[in-house]
């Protein structure tokens, strides 16, 4: 019955999918030795790269676990983090993806390309740096500013994670205030933690192993982000998917001149027999064929890779989408919420690049409704978004697309921003409703 059991349980961790999750807060507050310490645990790291991390230490000193993920010279030279680094391990129950986002306020802008894409958020709160005796206890600013932002971007799940415990005098004492504090300022902005963790990120107490620190008697760190649920686009949903290539037998096809179709479903399920209706041409046909990974299928959910055969030859290209029928409604005008990331400001009526799924198109902002101050969450009245403004804002696509609402479908609901002379990705959009 064990060997039944656990034949299941990895056979169910070999079919979930992994867990994306950033970790974010103020500036040192220990996200880049959190991380160290998850791939030490998880013996994600090679031989070589612990030697080297010994050696640098030096005489039997703690070794640097920021230095795994602090991958750029310039921040190992200045001790901070500035670019998002990515990093991957897995547990037995669980694969993990998790992106460390610089805590300084002028790379706001890597945080929210992390925030973008991610299942979850682990918000670090160092415990050293409060006033733990100043009633009413008050967060560092930087911690409420990103837990806000990970909320503003729709981030499922936001784990707070009360870091160097081990440093203060009554660490008990401690948790329990900053607790305290956390469930207050969620309650105001108006979500729900997902957990809040007593860590030691340097010593590995409830991170990975059980400790007693902080009074915990709740699950590790790591136990809950293996226990996190994850939406992969409601496979009950309408199917939707972006088309990224077309390849025949010439160039890729399986097997035959039949045209594959390829791309990652956004949402729902594609089945074989099921009907299909092509944007933008409005062109309907059957799936009469599924590949996936060099093999058939007779069914693929959202989040995987497939190749589509429909059973007639329609004009698709990259660009295009696949869609259950009448689940779609184009339109060219939208509201969505605006992270703006160029030095050169957004300003209405200038036309930008606009990347949907894989189609480019032109674009301007039609109007600026506000800028969201992301210390309080407030709306204020503007004209322009700067760099790291977040705001609501109006847009006119050249062309009408098939949007969603980034609550509900985070590939149709979302945009890139690109600037037509400098290249740069100035933005990212959130759709929230057709204008």
């Amino acid at each position: 019955m064990g060997l039944a059991l656990r034949d299941n349980d990895d056979r169910e961790a070999a079919t979930r999918r992994p867990l994306r999750f950033l970790t974010a807060g103020s500036v040192d507050d220990g996200k880049s030795t959190l991380i160290g310490r998850l791939l030490l645990d998880g013996r994600a790291i090679l031989a070589d790269q612990l030697d080297a991390l010994e050696a640098r230490a030096g005489g039997g000193q703690p070794i640097d676990l920021a230095l795994l993920t602090d991958g750029l010279e310039a921040e190992r030279e200045q001790g901070i983090t500035i670019d998002v680094a990515y990093r991957y391990f897995a547990t037995a129950k669980r694969k993990f993806v998790i992106a460390d986002a610089p805590g300084h306020e002028q790379y706001t802008r890597n945080m929210v390309t992390a925030a973008a894409g991610s299942d979850a958020a682990v918000v670090l709160v160092d415990a050293t740096k409060l006033d733990l005796a100043r009633e009413p206890l008050q967060l560092l600013p930087q911690t409420r500013r990103h837990a806000l932002l990970a909320k503003l971007l729709r981030v499922p799940h936001i784990v707070f994670a009360v870091n160097k415990l081990d440093a203060v005098a009554d660490a008990d004492g401690a948790f329990a205030r900053v607790r305290a504090a956390l469930e207050a300022f969620a309650a105001e902005a108006g979500f729900a933690p997902a957990g809040i963790v007593p860590i030691s990120a340097l010593h590995g107490d409830n991170v990975s192993r059980p400790s007693a620190l902080g009074g915990s008697d709740g699950p590790t760190l790591l136990e809950l982000l293996e226990a996190l649920p994850v939406d992969d686009g409601a496979t009950a949903a309408a199917a939707l998917v972006p088309v990224q290539f077309v390849a025949n037998a010439a160039n890729g096809g399986v097997g035959h001149q039949a045209r594959v179709l390829w791309g990652r479903v956004a949402r729902g399920e594609v089945a074989l027999g099921a009907e299909l209706v092509v944007f933008p041409s409005g062109e309907s046909a059957r799936v009469a064929e599924l590949h996936v990974a060099g093999r058939r299928a007779e069914r693929v959910g959202a989040g995987r890779s497939a190749g589509v055969v429909l059973d007639r030859q329609l004009d698709v290209s990259r660009g295009d989408w696949l869609a259950t029928p009448g689940t779609i409604a184009p339109t060219s005008r939208f509201r969505a919420t605006l992270a703006w990331l160029d030095t050169e400001p957004a300003i209405v009526g200038r036309k930008y690049w606009l990347r949907h799924g894989n189609r480019w198109l032109q674009g301007r902002i039609a109007a600026i409704v506000s800028r969201v101050d992301v210390a309080t969450l407030g709306h204020h009245a503007t004209d322009a978004l700067g760099v790291n403004d977040i705001g609501e804002v109006v847009v006119e696509a050249q062309h009408e697309l098939p949007l969603a609402s980034f609550d509900d479908d985070r590939v149709a609901g979302a945009l890139l921003v690109v600037d037509p002379a400098s290249h740069r990705t100035s933005g990212t959009l959130l759709v929230r409703a057709a204008a």
